[in-house]
């Protein structure tokens, strides 16, 4: 397990909005499953849903490790299965209860004894939405493609928890977060330069062959991320 030294799961190092628009997702969805959520009707009684990432105290209110962070990525990949919230939640207390898996999404585990959980409570029938999420190749269970291209941006480390990130969206995969390089900020592989210190400089009407020979990057990777940072702020 961890140890209260360490710094992936103890230090605040994103906001919420931060961590939602490094892995392309919707703030409120991200915020939804940090924070978790009350849904008042008129008709009907509240409806509360549970936090299912890892968040940590910090001034100004909860911020996301990096272990949240990691957590956060593999969701985003389970939801587009089109598996229900409603049925993720159970799933994460199962993990934690039957093999003892705290920081499920975020465990290497995940690969191997999480698949065979998931997949008996993903659904009834093999026509579910839920069996996109884990699928049965050569006599195993086994997490779908969509998932499985996920899990393998994930660099774990001696203790089997995240320890580096590639963010999903990215063509090249040249994009990654590691909490002990530029406090946990987004870097490209090829020259180590902070996205946003690159990106700042490109809105700021610099050219990309300037930028490329500035920070040691190929022309590719700054393509693909200013193609990104587009989406995402659109």
């Amino acid at each position: 397990m961890t140890t209260t030294s360490d710094l992936r799961f103890d230090a605040p190092l994103y906001s919420v909005t931060e961590a939602a628009r490094f892995l392309g997702v919707p703030a409120t969805t991200f915020t939804s499953w940090a924070r978790g959520y009350v849904r008042r009707s008129a008709e009907r009684r509240p409806v509360t849903g549970a936090p299912v990432l890892s968040t940590v105290s910090a001034p100004g209110g909860v911020s996301v490790p990096f272990i949240g962070l990691a957590e956060g990525m593999v969701l985003a990949a389970i939801r587009q299965t089109g598996v229900p919230m409603q049925r993720i939640r159970p799933a994460l207390l199962a993990l934690q209860e039957e093999i003892g898996l705290a920081h499920a999404l975020a465990s290497r585990r995940l690969f191997s004894d999480g698949a065979e959980v998931l997949y008996d409570l993903a659904g009834p029938t093999a026509t579910d939405r839920g069996h996109e999420l884990v699928v049965i190749r050569s006599g195993q269970r086994v997490f779908s493609d969509v998932v499985a291209d996920y899990l393998q941006r994930i660099e774990y480390g001696p203790d089997g928890y995240a320890r580096r990130l590639h963010l999903p969206g990215y063509a090249h995969r040249q994009v990654v977060v590691d909490p002990e390089r530029s406090f946990g900020q987004p870097v490209f592989v090829h020259g180590a330069a902070r996205v946003d210190d690159v990106l700042d400089r490109f809105q700021a009407g610099e050219s990309l062959p300037d930028l490329a020979a500035d920070f040691g990057l190929p022309i590719a990777d700054l393509e693909d991320a200013v193609r990104v940072a587009s989406r995402r702020a659109a």
